[in-house]
């Protein structure tokens, strides 16, 4: 008899567990807005990615602002995804300056390589901003506008989350192989309909399939994943980079035209094929999606320092290339108390960011500022660790996995920021001798702030999700 008191009381807790997300139905809101560069107007647009000087000469596909708005009755929350290399915090900052009623803003990139820079590292040289600071103020207004034509669209919704994987869909081209080929999906159907009301799909591949000789502004392939769930669905559709750092690239002999043939990277025909392939996996996801609670909308969000050791990025900032306002590193991400002034431009030095934890019911949302490597997902450590990077005795940071507090859950890159790559600390390999013999180090450092920035990051989400929980 004893045995089933527990499951007794859980039946008995039911109730009370589902009540608030029972008493605040979900509602939501999508709106689109174009956010593409104007190429014709005498101005040099320079392209993110790759190297400096590539200036865009046409335009392929727009880039857009795809935003959902939720509401639980007294909360709204905004989820933005901009067809851009990486958006910066001062930039959303800006966005929710100008969108009070919101309880929260999310603000994520794709992580196109064939947009704007919107950073200021591939401009004509190495001491020229590459980045327009019209265009910035553009997407800010545009990224305004359609948070608050998509809050005017707000209308009752019940909720699905699906997942579907399939790793053969990218590479990893640093080592060791570490891969998050799962994608995760919400379908949002209008209430009392069969009707679909939006999908929010998050995938975890960089957006570069054109490569390095195009000179046409596009969204890369999630303009084709985009446009193919949108014919099948009837419905909008906003997609979402996950953990992409690593490098998490296109997959070579896996994408193949209606002949046969091996399609390679660097064509308009591959990004549509394997966007086509990344909308297939998404209908995988939405055939398995089981309902879900979404309700209530709860958000912990913190600013933090990131400390900036990179001397390649410290000398961008120094010339105005990067235009972020730098704080004195003292050792702790929670202090953000002193400016970087020019006669303390020897100290250490550190930019605000932000690490965020949303809670949408039985949803969990990792807000992540920038390109995350898969084993801060899953916590897949090489074991035993590669003696030759520079700090092998470095603790394991806890993966995000670990930490949600439930099964469902998505993880946004690129959100609100982009602070480069976030790279396991263990796995930091700067300095000889080069980890797996190597003549030199792997593709990485160089666009990381520093190797404690993964510590930092996934503290601060510990952090984030423990005051969400009080």
């Amino acid at each position: 008899m004893l045995r089933f008191l527990p499951a007794l009381a859980a039946l008995l807790l039911i109730p009370a567990l589902t009540a608030p997300a029972a008493d605040r139905p979900l509602s939501a809101g999508f709106a689109v807005a174009d956010i593409t560069p104007d190429v014709k107007d005498g101005k040099p647009v320079y392209m993110a990615g790759y190297g400096m000087n590539r200036k865009a000469t046409g335009v392929h596909d727009p880039l857009y602002a795809r935003t959902v708005v939720l509401g639980d009755g007294d909360t709204k929350f905004a989820i933005v995804s901009v067809d851009l290399v990486g958006l910066q915090f001062p930039q959303t900052k800006a966005i929710r300056a100008r969108l009070p009623e919101f309880k929260y803003v999310l603000v994520g990139s794709t992580h196109n390589h064939e947009g704007p820079d919107v950073i200021g590292i591939w401009g004509r040289g190495p001491f020229h901003r590459g980045a327009s600071e019209d265009y910035l103020d553009f997407v800010v207004e545009r990224v305004v506008a359609s948070v608050k034509e998509a809050a005017g669209k707000l209308a009752p919704v019940t909720a699905a989350f699906g997942t579907a994987t399939d790793e053969s869909l990218m590479d990893d081209s640093r080592l060791p192989i570490v891969k998050d080929g799962v994608l995760r999906l919400i379908k949002l159907t209008k209430a009392g309909s069969s009707d679909a009301a939006g999908l929010l799909v998050q995938w975890n591949c960089h957006p570069e399939s054109l490569g390095s000789k195009n000179t046409l502004i596009t969204a890369d392939f999630p303009y084709a994943t985009v446009a193919a769930l949108e014919k099948q669905y009837r419905c909008p559709v906003v997609y979402i980079s996950g953990a992409v750092g690593g490098l998490m690239s296109l997959p070579g002999g896996r994408i193949f035209d209606a002949a046969g043939k091996e399609l390679r990277e660097g064509t308009y025909e591959y990004a549509e094929k394997y966007g086509q392939e990344v909308a297939a996996l998404a209908t995988k996801a939405v055939a398995a999606s089981q309902p879900i609670a979404l309700t209530p909308l709860v958000a912990s969000s913190k600013s933090i320092a990131v400390p900036v050791q990179n001397s390649l990025y410290r000398a961008a900032r120094a010339v105005g290339v990067l235009k972020r306002d730098g704080l004195v590193w003292r050792g702790d991400f929670h202090d953000l108390s002193e400016p970087m002034v020019a006669e303390k431009a020897d100290l250490p030095s550190a930019v605000e960011s932000e690490v965020a934890y949303l809670r949408l019911g039985e949803l969990h949302v990792a807000c992540i500022p920038g390109e995350l490597y898969p084993e801060l997902v899953y916590g897949k450590f090489q074991e035993p660790v590669e003696p030759d990077a520079d700090y092998p005795d470095s603790p394991k940071e806890p993966a995000v996995a670990e930490l949600m507090p439930g099964p469902k859950w998505l993880l946004v890159g690129l959100a609100n920021d982009e602070v480069g790559y976030i790279i396991p600390r263990r796995q930091w390999d700067k300095t000889p001798p080069y980890a797996y013999g190597k003549d030199g180090g792997q593709y990485g450092e160089v666009n990381s702030c520093g190797a404690d920035v993964a510590p930092i990051i996934m503290q601060a989400l510990k952090l984030r999700i423990a005051e969400a929980g009080k």
